[in-house]
């Protein structure tokens, strides 16, 4: 569904950006009008936090209450400090750094006991390293002095230091439990963890051990990430090469099972193997190279095309080789952008343009609904395996016109919202990569349909239907990432270029944390 105002936004001001000088770089188009609009979603969405939610963790915009989700250290505020910084929102970024100077780690909110190492690391150690590197870097003007800046890394220090225990096992994988009492805090009794929440926190402990100086935090993450890298029992826990199962055994590392893919529990393993080197490509080669042997298989073995859309294309997820399932979600509607990322740092065209073609489909699954908003679950039928096949049924009856058009269907439970922001993260990578304005008209017509269908309350809520006419109804819940990605992705695709922007000419001097929170790279720009 298209907004008829994007059609008007579309003809709006735009200004040229011309590019650094290197060959394959494009030039990039800036739209102060479309950065200007996002500004306002932002600043709507944080009035309404800081008014009825602050200094919790997330705004019920609808109830005008809060809900302390992510442990009562106010995950809103310090997950939207990169955006407010690239947006150069002052007041914001002054009111974050204070309340990040002011987080207690020892203790979390009585109704927030539980404390998860992955969601932790990568919203808030990551929030507050993206800070430091700005304000002791390109945005060090929205500083309002070095004391509250040496106060964020020294909170950044004291978080990692209270996580640290989660290593503390037989293997060095972590739990990824922490549990938190009167009597102070403990490890979980979990006896496995997931590759994503396993592999999904050596980005950040790294860039803080090469900030301080101390290895210690990039020690423990690496070590754990080995197990990933060289599978024990690569018989269950790799049934292609390079693509994993997704549970490890936290007393041995080795795998508990076969299935996995690009969707949650797994995705951001992937992510994180080519960021790697991205971030330093002198130490993480190792990483690159099993990002190469995951996307190759992921290529040769999982690509689908639906039945009645061949044009789109799909990753399957799998339940062991060859045992595939033609389903995927919104959250790994990332994959187009991270094959992009990763074809322009290797230089592989076939990578870059298999991304595109992910990230086509994922905005098909965006236009093909009725609030013009892509659903949490989708499947479809494969087009080269038999329409019999045990694994490859037809869409219900009540599914098959809506099918025939788009290419997948909602399954039961699968059609809500919850302000989640790959779609657009995608679009960002493929405008980065190519210079095509189409991605910026996407992302800009994504962004006004999410603005006018999530808009509730005081701020944003996720929706329960992006296939009912005005979203079906509100979950009242305004998600953290909301913040860091959905707006900041939003606006850096229509914004002037940077250098934390992602360029495609091997001079990317930052690189983004699965959260979106930019860290300056340690190793030479590729």
């Amino acid at each position: 569904m298209v907004n008829s105002r994007w059609k008007a936004a579309v003809l709006g001001t735009a200004w040229p950006v011309l590019a650094q000088s290197y060959a394959s770089q494009p030039a990039y188009v800036s739209h102060p009008d479309r950065q200007a609009a996002v500004k306002e979603a932002f600043q709507r969405s944080w009035d309404g936090y800081y008014q009825y939610a602050f200094p919790n963790d997330t705004l019920l915009p609808i109830s005008k209450s809060y809900q302390n989700d992510r442990n009562g250290w106010g995950a809103s505020a310090v997950d939207a400090i990169s955006t407010a910084l690239v947006m150069g929102n002052q007041d914001v970024i002054n009111q974050i750094v204070e309340h990040i100077g002011s987080i207690n780690f020892n203790a979390t909110s009585p109704d927030s006991e539980n404390v998860s190492l992955f969601e932790t690391t990568i919203r808030y150690l990551g929030g507050m390293l993206s800070a430091y590197d700005f304000l002791t870097g390109p945005l060090k003007q929205y500083a309002k002095d070095q004391a509250s800046v040496d106060k964020i890394l020294a909170q950044a220090i004291n978080l990692a230091d209270v996580l640290s225990v989660t290593f503390d096992t037989p293997s060095g994988i972590p739990i990824n439990t922490l549990l938190y009492g009167s009597d102070g805090y403990y490890v979980g009794s979990d006896t496995t963890n997931g590759i994503a929440t396993i592999g999904t926190l050596v980005l950040e402990w790294t860039h803080l051990s090469d900030i301080t100086g101390n290895d210690t935090y990039a020690q423990l993450t690496q070590k754990a990430e080995e197990y990933l890298l060289n599978v024990r029992n690569p018989d269950v826990g790799e049934p292609y090469p390079g693509l994993l199962g997704t549970d490890v055994n936290i007393s041995d590392g080795t795998f508990t099972d076969s299935s996995g893919g690009w969707n949650g529990g797994t995705d951001s393993f992937y992510e994180y193997l080519i960021k790697m080197y991205v971030y330093d490509q002198d130490r993480f080669g190792a990483y690159k190279d099993r990002w190469v042997a995951a996307v190759d298989s992921s290529i040769e073995y999982l690509a689908s095309h639906p039945s009645s859309r061949p044009d789109l294309t799909f990753l399957a997820a799998y339940d062991g080789r060859d045992q595939l399932s033609f389903v995927s979600t919104h959250l790994a509607c990332f994959d187009g952008g991270n094959f992009i990322l990763g074809g322009l740092t290797l230089d592989n065209d076939q990578y870059k343009q298999f991304g595109l073609d992910l990230v086509n489909a994922c905005h098909d699954t965006y236009i093909s609904t009725a609030t013009g908003i892509g659903p949490e679950v989708f499947n479809w039928q494969d087009s080269k395996l038999p329409a019999n096949a045990s694994n490859n049924g037809g869409p219900p009856s009540d599914a098959t016109s809506f099918y025939t058009t788009a290419g997948f269907w909602i399954p039961s439970g699968g059609a809500d919202y919850v302000l989640r922001p790959e779609v657009i993260e995608s679009f960002y990578y493929a405008y980065r990569a190519t210079g095509d304005t189409k991605y910026q008209d996407w992302a800009w017509e994504a962004f006004l349909n999410i603005n006018a269908t999530c808009s509730a309350g005081v701020g944003f809520s996720g929706i329960t239907d992006v296939n009912t006419p005005g979203g079906g109804g509100f979950d009242d819940f305004q998600e953290s990432f909301w913040f860091a990605e959905v707006l900041k992705y939003s606006y850096l695709i229509q914004a002037d270029d940077a250098e934390w922007q992602v360029n495609a000419g091997h001079d990317n001097t930052w690189v983004f944390n699965t959260e979106a929170h930019p860290f300056l790279v340690k190793g030479t720009p590729i």
